[in-house]
């Protein structure tokens, strides 16, 4: 067995769902998971079972086999506790306790629980409430047995309900006939009373079919960011995306970019739940989330405190830690650039977490320093850093490592930001440019130096002696700055 850290624990969590079984091991208690391992196998274990009342005999002896494996992995790994959290295909079989039975066998001192439909509902949104801390509208975790939804309102878990629709009972109980499909799912909606009740914003949509609805679209449309967890899309574009997939032929949708080979006979019905899931929420936006039960799961062993934090503020102070030189520069550099600062109170967070990050590059090939930073933080893995952060800090961390403003690379932190967000960031890390000119990211040569506004004048305030003077370098960046603020660059040496 590996040893483990005491500072960095691991957990294991097995996903067994009535479509696929996934092993997660996280490491450490911190705000944003940190998974070191992922592995899924899809087999089908609640096929049959709308007719049968059981489990699929034939998948729940490739599943044992699967798990035996997890389990030598886990343990392996140093991985204590090891939990497996079963979904509707065992809770709903007649066969589900003989299944447990040999799933005990296969990984003997592991805790399963057999989950009820609310326990499911609410793990799932424990999970999306560690990257959208203030979710607000309605989430639904589709799997292969049932599909969960949740209300929350600000970030509380407000009602929950568990329907019998996942996409493999679904397609059953329609006989693999899509009209019969969208009557079963409108049926079964009218059956939660507080959906639809009044207006929302978002839907937050959870689960490995709905994920591949997402990379799909983003094949599809181009999008500049191959990433799910957060990718956010409008009403009509949803629609649009199920509609296409529901009426396609199979030939078609195997054809289709990014379409999952495995999951090709779901994704219909999948476009069914998506489609009356949007007329019966009237949401106005659909945002996909990659976390879900097992972030859930995790989230759980987390303090209230760690739980408390920012996720975005969170995620990029531990970059900054361990990558940056020096763990008190961040606050002074925020203290430091608010007089270049714009956007008010509103950008703050995004701004705090952009000089956290600004050293993250010091270690890198001083000639791909940009570009490795640029790329290190627009596709890091992490709850915390939606897709408007991410472009806006690897924006930033690119342009203080100087890199040419119309570099290729740049190009998707551009598209996905708005012109007046490139201007925050492009004056950001101007800001930032001038600050590790004078103090090379050294806190205390930078506390001896002050920058203010004085009405159409931008003046930094040198101290004699102190280690920092006005060279060609920082006039340099100082008149960049000015210029990116409309102002007029000023020295003054005391």
């Amino acid at each position: 067995m590996t040893s483990t850290s005491p500072e960095k624990p691991r957990f294991g969590v097995v996903d067994l769902g009535s479509n696929s079984v996934r092993l997660v091991v996280f490491e450490g208690l911190l705000r944003n998971p940190h998974t070191i391992f992922n592995e899924k196998a899809v087999l089908g274990l609640g096929r049959g079972l709308q007719a049968t009342g059981k489990l699929n005999e034939e998948a729940a002896e490739q599943t044992l086999t699967v798990l035996r494996r997890y389990h030598a992995l886990a343990q392996g790994m140093g991985a204590d506790p090891v939990e497996v959290l079963a979904t509707a295909a065992v809770r709903d079989a007649t066969n589900g306790p003989a299944f447990i039975a040999g799933l005990e066998s296969v990984m003997p001192g592991s805790n399963i629980s057999i989950l009820s439909g609310d326990e499911e509902a609410r793990l799932s949104a424990d999970g999306l409430l560690l990257g959208v801390p203030m979710a607000d509208g309605v989430l639904g975790d589709l799997g292969g047995g049932s599909l969960e939804l949740v209300k929350l309102v600000q970030g509380r878990i407000v009602e929950t309900a568990s329907l019998p629709i996942g996409t493999i009972r679904l397609s059953e109980r329609a006989e693999e006939d899509i009209g019969k499909a969208r009557g079963i799912v409108e049926t079964e909606l009218k059956r939660v009373p507080w959906l639809g009740a009044e207006p929302l914003k978002d839907l937050f949509l959870v689960g490995g079919t709905f994920r591949a609805l997402a990379r799909m679209h983003i094949a599809q449309t181009g999008y500049p960011l191959a990433i799910v967890h957060h990718y956010a899309i409008r009403r009509e574009e949803a629609r649009d995306l199920a509609g296409v997939v529901m009426t396609a032929p199979r030939k078609q949708l195997e054809r289709m970019p990014a379409a999952p080979t495995k999951r090709v006979s779901d994704l219909p019905f999948a476009a069914v739940v998506l489609r009356r899931l949007l007329r019966a929420s009237g949401a106005a936006r659909v945002v996909f989330s990659g976390n879900g039960l097992r972030e859930g799961w995790y989230g759980r062993r987390l303090s209230a405190t760690e739980r408390a934090r920012d996720p975005l503020l969170a995620a990029a102070m531990e970059i900054g830690l361990r990558l940056g030189r020096d763990a008190a520069l961040p606050e002074v550099l925020l203290r430091w650039t608010e007089p270049a600062a714009e956007g008010g109170d509103v950008d703050r967070a995004l701004r705090a977490a952009a000089c956290w990050i600004s050293d993250s590059g010091s270690r890198d090939h001083p000639e791909y320093r940009a570009e490795q930073s640029f790329l290190r933080l627009l596709r890091l893995h992490g709850v915390g850093l939606d897709h408007h952060a991410r472009a806006y800090l690897a924006l930033v961390v690119a342009l203080r490592y100087e890199a040419d403003p119309v570099a290729p690379f740049l190009t998707p932190a551009r598209t996905l930001l708005s012109a007046a967000t490139v201007r925050r960031a492009e004056t950001q890390a101007a800001a930032l440019r001038l600050a590790y000119t004078l103090c090379g990211g050294v806190p205390a040569l930078l506390e001896a130096t002050q920058l203010e506004r004085k009405g159409r004048k931008l003046v930094l305030r040198l101290h004699q002696g102190a280690g920092v003077f006005a060279g060609e370098s920082v006039q340099r960046r100082l008149d960049a700055l000015a210029a990116a603020l409309g102002l007029d660059p000023v020295v003054e040496v005391t």
